[in-house]
């Protein structure tokens, strides 16, 4: 067997309901570490809800409210990182705390990473580009399946080049977890199957890939098999077991989704050209990819019928041609991924007019 690479995951975590009462305690313990400020990122659903007044700010901290109704854009997070060292005024921060779904958790990375690296986020697209460790980042997740709480990444989108990368960097991963399902019990439950299902597919895909190792094909399988027990056993998949299954497959799956395949590129350009949230526009990747992926794809139909979710047909009707053109070159782009996927020769099978009829059938 071949060697793995050197691998960091997160050092610590808390897992649990009502976890995130401990959040107070451990940014504490950061502001006694540490000179600065705390920064707090957070989702803007929970603005002038419960959950925002618990967020443990203290005079002279900053709290910004996430626009999550789109994907993280490089140019928002050059924007925040802009606003934040403003307000440290050259200083940096004790702790960076993230709160909210994987965009969030990716903003809160992304900031941090350009609080210690000078220049802008899309210099910093691709793998090993960060090149200084950010502040103590603390992540707490309310929404279960992206893995953005345990990933060296943080996916964004970049239209001026047609792109949608992360920071892959091991100076991304956080350093401290809070993982409280009770935090997800508020989440729509469509949203919940959108994107609690982005664990099952990029385990899917790290398995089927080329890019493998013995441990990650044992963290995929854990993951998949969890997943199969939450969206196609006998209990619903938001009961209180099945919430905090979730988030713990999330997490495992999270440290297993370095190597994704076609279904994640394929999502890229849906939401380059369509501005289509992530967990969504895996759903409808993995619905036309039957024929990559037959038993998944067969898995996924019966999930949607049993959790009685739908995916509305007709998406890319009616497109220009600009935008058929940017869905190919959005999803094409992701040569690791594809290689994983279908090898070297991958553009010999999704040619344009292949990928065009994907994106056709959905």
């Amino acid at each position: 067997m071949a060697i793995t690479r050197n691998t960091k995951n997160v050092p610590y975590y808390l897992l649990g309901a009502g976890a995130f009462d401990q959040l107070e305690s451990l940014v504490d313990e950061r502001r006694r570490a540490a000179t600065g400020p705390a920064l707090f990122f957070v989702d803007h659903y929970f603005q002038n809800k419960p959950l925002a007044a618990r967020v443990p700010a203290i005079a002279g901290d900053r709290v910004f409210f996430v626009n999550t109704s789109a994907e993280p854009t490089v140019e928002v997070v050059d924007a925040f990182a802009s606003t934040a060292k403003a307000f440290l005024n050259g200083a940096q921060p004790c702790c960076v705390t993230g709160i909210g779904g994987g965009a969030v958790l990716d903003m809160a990375k992304a900031v941090a990473n350009l609080l210690t690296n000078p220049g802008l986020a899309e210099e910093y697209q691709g793998w090993e580009l960060v090149k200084h460790p950010a502040p103590y980042k603390i992540g707490v997740p309310t929404l279960s399946g992206t893995g953005a709480e345990c990933s060296r990444t943080c996916v964004l989108t970049n239209m001026r080049r047609k792109l949608k990368l992360g920071m892959n960097s091991d100076f991304t991963v956080y350093d401290q977890l809070l993982l409280d399902p009770e935090l997800t019990r508020s989440v729509p439950r469509d949203q919940y199957f959108y994107t609690g299902l982005d664990t099952f597919m990029h385990c899917v895909e790290s398995i089927r890939g080329s890019y493998r190792n013995v441990i990650v094909d044992s963290l995929s399988r854990t993951a998949i098999a969890m997943s199969e027990e939450i969206f196609l056993g006998d209990k619903d998949m938001m009961d209180e077991e099945n919430l905090e299954k979730m988030m713990v497959a999330s997490y495992i799956g999270g440290m297993a989704a370095g190597n994704v395949g076609i279904i994640h590129p394929v999502s890229a350009g849906l939401s380059i050209v369509l501005h289509m949230p992530h967990g969504i526009a895996n759903c409808y990747a993995l619905s036309v990819l039957g024929e990559f992926y037959p038993e998944e794809h067969a898995q996924f139909t019966e999930m949607m019928a049993r959790q009685k979710v739908s995916l509305p047909k007709g998406i890319c009707k009616n497109l220009t041609d600009e935008q058929l053109d940017g869905l190919y070159q959005g999803s094409i782009v992701h040569e690791k991924p594809l290689i994983n996927a279908l090898g070297e020769d991958f553009k010999k099978i999704l040619t344009r007019e292949k990928v065009l009829s994907l994106f056709a059938n959905m």
